[in-house]
């Protein structure tokens, strides 16, 4: 004999029921561990708000007068001023240092990774770049291209030419993106790897043809098929 209707949602509402009952005697068993469990997350939440408030909120309106002259002598090209100071202000190494958790110190780290890469110092230019983090599309892929810069210096090309592609992928632009795809396929072009250069040259050609290098990029593309030719 089947069920009625009412029969089901007499089972329904049971099963309800229990359910219910066996979430009530949990909270019962372990209603001392749960309040500890919501006292320290309310706990960390508090700590959190407070550091933020009294220390990172304070020192980013500090640091932001101390970041101005090391970007001067950044503008100018005095990578070790840009880094060091001049005995009156905090270069971004100081400012990484003594600022730590502010906005700043972060950006301190980007300039201070390009400073140490025109300086030829490429172990720190990758040690510093490596800690940035940006959502700026146009400064992030920058970082992952200065990374690239200073492995193609250090004689890695593989590693450089993966860190192109990154740079070119992140957040694609019509600035950096064919700038380090560019970068990417003459690498790979000295390595001998004519097709993959060539992808990439033609990428660019698809992708960014009003890009600074999408304007001349005919010539490389040229330069791959007579190079393929000769083979």
């Amino acid at each position: 004999m089947s069920k009625k209707p009412n029969d089901k949602a007499e089972v329904r509402v049971e099963g309800v029921e229990h359910a219910l009952t066996k979430a009530e005697q949990f909270i019962e068993t372990y209603q001392n561990q749960i309040v500890w469990v919501i006292v320290v997350i309310l706990g960390i939440v508090v700590l959190y708000m407070a550091f933020q408030k009294l220390y990172v909120d304070k020192k980013s309106e500090e640091v932001a007068a101390q970041m101005f002259p090391a970007e001067q002598y950044f503008e100018k090209d005095d990578w070790e001023k840009a880094l060091d100071g001049d005995g009156n202000n905090l270069g971004f190494v100081d400012i990484i240092s003594d600022y730590k958790f502010t906005p700043s110190a972060n950006l301190a780290k980007y300039y201070a990774g390009l400073c140490y890469l025109h300086l030829g110092e490429y172990d720190e230019a990758i040690s510093y770049l490596s800690k940035f983090k940006s959502k700026d599309k146009i400064l992030s892929s920058i970082a992952l291209g200065g990374i690239g810069d200073a492995y193609a210096q250090l004689g890695e090309p593989e590693k450089a030419v993966n860190f192109y592609r990154k740079a070119a992928g992140h957040r694609s632009n019509d600035f950096t993106s064919p700038l380090y795809l560019l970068r990417a396929g003459i690498l790979l072009e000295k390595e001998g790897k004519l097709k993959e250069a060539g992808e990439l040259y033609e990428r660019i050609k698809t992708d960014y043809a009003a890009s600074t290098e999408g304007r001349t990029i005919d010539k490389y593309i040229a330069r791959i098929k007579v190079k393929q030719g000769g083979n």
